[in-house]
C-alpha cells in the first residue's frame, strides 16, 4: 500500500492556493537565479525573501520538516559553502581571479603526501560574499520546494500535473513517485520492528559506522524486495484498469481553479524570470561586495 508525506489539511493562505501556481512559480524562480547568471547579492536577496514569506504562510510545525531542512542546510554548509569559500567554482572571474582579491586569512601550505599537492586555504572578502549569494540562491528555491509534500493533498498530485499539459503516464508517473520515498520509510521502519522483536540491535551497539551500515545489510534486502513487489502490485492494478490505453479523466480536476492570487503568485514569477533574464543580457546583474566589507579588511 502506498503512504504519502506528513500532509495535513490546514487553512493557511499557502494551502489555499492553486497547486499549479505554486509549482510554476518555483520553476519561474528557478530559472530566475540559475539560468539568467545573475550573482547580484541584493537582487537575489529580495526572492529568497519572498519565498521565505511563502512558506512561514504554510504554518508548517518544525517537527515535520525538521529532518528535510537539516538535510538541505547540511547539503548547502558543506557542499556549496566551503566549494565557494576554498575555491570558488563556478563563480564570477571576481571570484576566480586570487590576484585581485582581498584576502582575509590566508593558511599556510599543505602538502599531500605522495602526490605532493600543496593546499592553502585562502578566505577572500569576493569568496565570503560568493558563499552567501550561493546560498541566498539555493534557500529561494528550497523555501518553495520542501512545503509541497507536506501542504498539497497527496490525492492531487496527478492532477495538478495532467492539468500543466502533461501526458496521463507523466502525471500518473510523478503522482507515484511522490508516493515512493514515504511507502519506502514506512517499509524500512516496519523491517527495522520486525528485526527488533527477534532480539536484532542496531543502536545500542557500541560499534563503528563500518560496522553499523554492515548490520543494516538484514534490513535494507528485505525493504528492497518489498519494493520491487509493490511495484510490480501497481502495475498489475494499473494495467488490470486498462490504464494509457486512452485518455482518462480525473475525480478532482474540477477541484483545480486559478483566483486572484494564484494569478497574482504567477504573474510575480513571470516577472522575476522575464527581469533576471533581461538583467542579464543587458549586463547587469555582475558580482557585487559591499564598500564596506572592503574597508573592513584593508
Amino acid at each position: 500500500m502506498l503512504v504519502t508525506w506528513k500532509y495535513r489539511p490546514r487553512d493557511t493562505f499557502l494551502q489555499r492556493l492553486d497547486p499549479r501556481a505554486r509549482i510554476l512559480y518555483l520553476a519561474c524562480v528557478t530559472l530566475a537565479v540559475t539560468v539568467s547568471q545573475v550573482w547580484d547579492f541584493r537582487l537575489l536577496l529580495p526572492v529568497c525573501l519572498i519565498s521565505l514569506a511563502l512558506y512561514f504562510t504554510g504554518r508548517l510545525p518544525w517537527k515535520d520538516v525538521r529532518r528535510a531542512w537539516t538535510l538541505i542546510l547540511l547539503f548547502i554548509t558543506l557542499i556549496l559553502g566551503l566549494n565557494a569559500l576554498l575555491s570558488g567554482r563556478g563563480g564570477p572571474m571576481a571570484v576566480l581571479d586570487e590576484a585581485q582579491q582581498t584576502i582575509i586569512y590566508q593558511s599556510g601550505a599543505l602538502v599531500v603526501p605522495v602526490t605532493g599537492w600543496a593546499l592553502r586555504l585562502t578566505l577572500t572578502v569576493e569568496r565570503v560574499w560568493f558563499a552567501a549569494a550561493q546560498m541566498v540562491r539555493i534557500l529561494s528555491m528550497v523555501a518553495l520546494a520542501i512545503p509541497i509534500p507536506y501542504t498539497i493533498d497527496p490525492s492531487m498530485y496527478g492532477v495538478t500535473f495532467r492539468r500543466m499539459g502533461l501526458p496521463d503516464k507523466a502525471a500518473q508517473t510523478i503522482d507515484l513517485a511522490f508516493r515512493f520515498v514515504p511507502t519506502l520509510g514506512r517499509d524500512f521502519a516496519l523491517t527495522m520492528d520486525a528485526q527488533r522483536a527477534r532480539g536484532y540491535e542496531l543502536e545500542q551497539l557500541r560499534v563503528g559506522p563500518i560496522e553499523r551500515l554492515r548490520r543494516l545489510a538484514p534490513l535494507i534486502v528485505p525493504v528492497v524486495m518489498s519494493a520491487i513487489v509493490s511495484g510490480e502490485d501497481v502495475v498489475d492494478a494499473m494495467d488490470l484498469r486498462a490504464f494509457g490505453t486512452r485518455p482518462r479523466t480525473w475525480l478532482r480536476a474540477g477541484w483545480l481553479r486559478f483566483r486572484p492570487a494564484d494569478y497574482a503568485l504567477l504573474g510575480l514569477g513571470v516577472a522575476l524570470m522575464v527581469g533576471f533574464v533581461t538583467i542579464s543580457l543587458m549586463g547587469y546583474g555582475d558580482f557585487w561586495v559591499p564598500e564596506f566589507m572592503y574597508r573592513l579588511f584593508q
